[in-house]
């Protein structure tokens, strides 16, 4: 497993590499769970909605469920985030389940849009983007965060893998970052080596519509998400 793991990081770094022509970094700090909660209200508590959607893949690669988890909360008045939306990822592989060469998601992009920096972790300067790391789910942490246009792509530090049975998967800590616009339902992309781009649906403010010059474009069809 540990020679997959370096292959497909190595892929995922390449691309990252090529990517960083056109995108820009991003910072992240890693955070402890529940003072992460401090930021978006001051009795350091939130009501969170969650949103689950599953990663399909052949299944010749896997049996079980890959599954990409998206969580949103408000910042609560007073609070450094008050009026602004928290947005949080987890890739969670814990339930997949490959007998042969272990298949792994080493990145995901969401349509973001503009992000708020905050100073998530009491100290230094501000940062664009949150991690986790302790108190909360998950084992993998990220190895960049870059935004291209509005597309975000977050890297993992090495790749979230599928396991020999049910339980034994990897999963990504939760990773974070505000908006100063309210949620909707996105279709994201979850990048396994190998496959095209995912689509899975998540949870995020998207990039703002464009402005119309002249006379109003048809609205494009209504996309039903579950």
């Amino acid at each position: 497993m540990r020679y997959v793991r370096s292959l497909a990081l190595a892929g995922a770094i390449v691309v990252t590499m090529a990517g960083s022509l056109y995108a820009a970094p991003l910072t992240f700090v890693n955070v402890s769970a529940p003072g992460i909660n401090c930021v978006f209200n001051v009795t350091c508590t939130v009501t969170v909605t969650d949103t689950v959607d599953t990663i399909v893949v052949p299944p010749a690669l896997w049996s079980g469920t890959g599954r990409l988890q998206s969580r949103t909360f408000i910042g609560a008045a007073g609070s450094p985030a008050a009026g602004k939306t928290a947005y949080e990822y987890r890739v969670d592989m814990s339930q997949a389940v490959s007998d042969g060469e272990v298949p792994c998601v080493t990145s995901i992009d969401v349509d973001f849009g503009p992000l708020t920096k905050l100073q998530y972790n009491k100290v230094g300067a501000l940062a664009d983007v949150f991690v986790v790391t302790k108190g909360g789910l998950g084992n993998v942490g990220l190895y960049a965060v870059e935004q291209n246009g509005s597309v975000i792509s977050f890297t993992f530090n090495e790749p979230v893998c599928a396991g020999a049975s049910p339980g034994k998967g990897d999963s990504s800590y939760f990773f974070g970052l505000t908006s100063a616009n309210p949620p909707k339902l996105i279709v994201a992309y979850a990048n396994v080596p190998g496959l095209e781009p995912i689509d899975v649906k998540a949870r995020a403010p998207g990039s703002p519509p464009p402005a119309v010059v002249g006379p109003l474009r048809p609205r494009p069809p209504v996309v039903q998400f579950r």
